[in-house]
């Protein structure tokens, strides 16, 4: 992962390598036009066989940046690169041949697939646009992806209402995997479902990086989540990467002020130990991505804020005292969880 090495990687090309990305959209108010910072410089590297966690709440830009990789919106600016191509401003055509390599599963299952569609059309329609296979292998592979994302092959003819939620995203992701990828960007894929199935769909991804050696970009603000499924974790926040680094050394030396707020409001596994840690609570809103605070974009609802943060935005950068990369001119590693790591949910 990168802003110059927020992770330390090997050096060998990366997979997916985003450097400087950047999504601005017109905002008209008062007479006035403003540029609505959504994604404001983030750069994150994946690399082969890894999962990168991209988390943070509701609004910092985590689902921009991953339509902003599939090209599902125009980046203002910025690198995406696939295999060491830039893809931020291909043509379609070559556009198509890269999204092969990389699909995406979407949150809610149930508007991501026509309901008009049965499950048989909705997984080989991708191998049908990209004309793969005689129209018998088609068939034959759409019972395959089907038994092994766990749905019964003779259920192929039935439509998306007729399935749970769970299975549902089952076929999104065997979907996805029609045109074998080497990346997944997986959008928060189990945030609407409930905690059993859950664990079946986690489960399942990682059966299924076992099995391929795919590559996820897993985008969630469920940390508990994250921890479970992640290498790497980049945490975000109004539209910037603001602590970054491998997920065992991020969850147990936060240094960021909102990480550390974050982690302090994941749940424990053991209902004797809750009440036994700090409970940071944010105060105020999250800032207006048109009317962004000067300085450090935290500092308003940062208990360690000082003028320096006022005046002066913190560059994300690799911290020699830390381990990891963080964006803080106050960094410093607290104890917020209060409890060993394997305690939490």
């Amino acid at each position: 992962m990168s802003t110059e090495a927020l992770v330390e990687t090997p050096s060998t090309e990366a997979l997916l390598d985003v450097t400087e990305l950047r999504k601005e959209f017109p905002s008209r108010g008062r007479g006035k036009t403003r540029s609505v910072k959504a994604v404001d410089g983030v750069s994150i590297r994946l690399d082969e066989g890894r999962t990168l966690g991209l988390v943070g709440e509701t609004g910092c830009g985590k689902s921009t940046t991953a339509r902003l990789i599939m090209r599902l919106m125009e980046p203002t600016s910025g690198q995406i690169r696939y295999k060491g191509t830039n893809v931020a401003h291909l043509g379609r055509r070559e556009l198509a041949e890269m999204r092969r390599g990389v699909q995406m599963v979407f949150q809610d299952p149930y508007s991501a697939l026509d309901p008009r569609m049965t499950v048989r059309q909705l997984i080989s329609e991708p191998m049908d646009i990209n004309h793969i296979g005689s129209r018998g292998e088609r068939q034959a592979r759409v019972a395959e992806l089907m038994e092994l994302v766990g749905l019964h092959p003779e259920h192929a003819d039935r439509f998306p209402h007729q399935f749970s939620g769970g299975q549902r995203q089952r076929i999104s992701i065997a979907r996805a995997l029609a045109m074998n990828p080497k990346v997944l960007v997986l959008d928060e894929p189990v945030s609407a479902l409930d905690v059993s199935l859950q664990v079946q769909i986690i489960a399942l991804l990682h059966k299924l990086q076992q099995q391929f050696g795919i590559s996820y970009l897993f985008i969630s603000h469920d940390l508990s989540v994250v921890r479970t499924v992640c290498d790497d974790v980049a945490v975000m926040y109004l539209g910037k990467i603001v602590e970054a680094g491998p997920v065992a050394e991020v969850f147990a030396k936060p240094s960021h002020p909102y990480t550390q707020a974050l982690l302090s409001s994941v749940p424990l596994a053991d209902p004797a130990l809750r009440g036994s840690r700090e409970r940071i609570i944010l105060t105020g809103d999250l800032p207006s991505p048109s009317n962004r605070p000067t300085g450090c974009s935290f500092r308003q609802r940062c208990r360690f804020a000082t003028e320096e943060c006022a005046a002066v935005e913190p560059a994300l950068s690799q911290d020699a005292t830390i381990g990891h990369a963080v964006a803080c001119h106050h960094a410093e590693v607290r104890d917020v969880l209060g409890v060993a790591s394997e305690d939490v949910a």
